[in-house]
C-alpha cells in the first residue's frame, strides 16, 4: 500500500530523517530511531552497547517477543526495527508482515543467528529491508542501518549469495549458456566504472562501502547504481548481482 510520505511524518519528529548526501545545501539530519526486538537480553544489551555509542543512532525502545515488538513499534514509531526471528508468542517474520501492513510502517532489518535459505527468502518475502547475521561486525551493522535509512536494502554478503542462488534456480529464461551470454553482453556494454560498481553490488556491498572502496561520493555511487538498473534491466540490487553472477564474474 502506497502512502503519502507527508502523512507519515511522525508527531515526535523535528523533521524527516535526512541522509548525509542530499546535496550541496547544508542539512542537519535527525537521529535514526531504532527499536530492538529480541528475546535474548544479552543480545539486546550487546546491541545497545554497539549502537548506543554510534552518532546519529537513537535506541528508543526494546521488546522481547513479536507481539510486544508490534505494540512498541506502533507506540514509539521507530524508523527501523531490528527484528529477531525465533521468539516466543510471535516469531519475527509474522511480526514483520503485520508491521509492514500498517500505514506508515517502519523499515525492518532481520538480525538473526540463522542463515538458512528458507529463512532468508521468507524474511525478504515478508518485506524486510535487510537480513544480517548476529555475528556481523559491529561497524557493518551500523552501516547497514544507515543504508536502510537511506532507502537501500542491506544483506550480509553470505546472505546475498544465498538469495542469488535461489533466484537463479527459480528463474529459467533459457539455458544457462544463453543466460550467461546475455549477462556477459550486458556487462560488456557498461563503462569501466559501472562494471566496478556492479561487481561490488554483486559482492553485497552497500553504497557507502562502494564509495569507500572506489573513492567516490555516495551520490556518485547512487548515480552509477541507477544507470545499472537501466542498463542491466534490473529492478533492484539483487537482480544486478544476479547479472554479475550469470556473467561468471564472481
Amino acid at each position: 500500500m502506497m502512502t503519502d510520505p507527508s502523512v507519515c511524518r511522525h508527531e515526535h519528529d523535528a523533521g524527516p530523517y535526512v541522509p548525509e548526501d542530499v546535496g550541496a545545501r547544508p542539512a542537519t539530519p535527525r537521529s535514526i530511531r531504532l527499536l530492538i526486538v529480541d528475546d535474548d537480553h544479552l543480545v539486546r544489551a550487546g546491541l545497545r552497547l554497539i549502537l548506543g555509542g554510534s552518532p546519529g543512532l537513537d535506541i528508543i525502545g526494546e521488546a522481547d517477543d513479536g507481539e510486544a515488538g508490534i505494540a512498541q513499534a506502533r507506540a514509539l514509531r521507530p524508523d527501523i526495527v531490528l527484528m529477531d526471528v525465533r521468539m516466543p508468542k510471535m516469531d519475527g517474520l509474522t511480526a514483520t508482515r503485520i508491521l509492514l501492513g500498517d500505514p506508515c510502517p517502519p523499515k525492518v532489518i532481520v538480525l538473526t543467528t540463522f542463515d538458512a535459505d528458507d529463512m532468508v527468502l521468507s524474511s525478504l518475502a515478508a518485506g524486510a529491508s535487510g537480513f544480517l547475521l548476529k555475528h556481523t561486525p559491529p561497524h557493518t551493522i551500523v552501516e547497514s542501518i544507515r543504508s536502510v535509512a537511506r532507502g537501500e536494502h542491506s544483506l550480509s554478503p553470505s546472505v546475498m549469495t544465498q538469495v542469488i542462488a535461489a533466484a537463479t534456480r527459480a528463474t529459467r529464461p533459457g539455458t544457462s549458456d544463453e543466460r550467461r551470454d546475455r549477462a556477459a553482453a550486458a556487462i560488456r556494454a557498461l563503462t569501466a566504472r559501472e562494471r566496478d560498481v556492479a561487481l561490488a553490488v554483486g559482492r553485497g556491498a552497500s553504497n557507502a562501502e562502494i564509495a569507500r572502496e572506489l573513492c567516490l561520493s555516495i551520490a556518485t555511487v547512487k548515480g552509477h547504481v541507477a544507470r545499472l538498473f537501466e542498463k542491466l534491466e534490473a529492478d533492484n540490487r539483487v537482480q544486478i548481482a544476479i547479472r554479475v553472477h550469470d556473467a561468471e564474474l564472481l
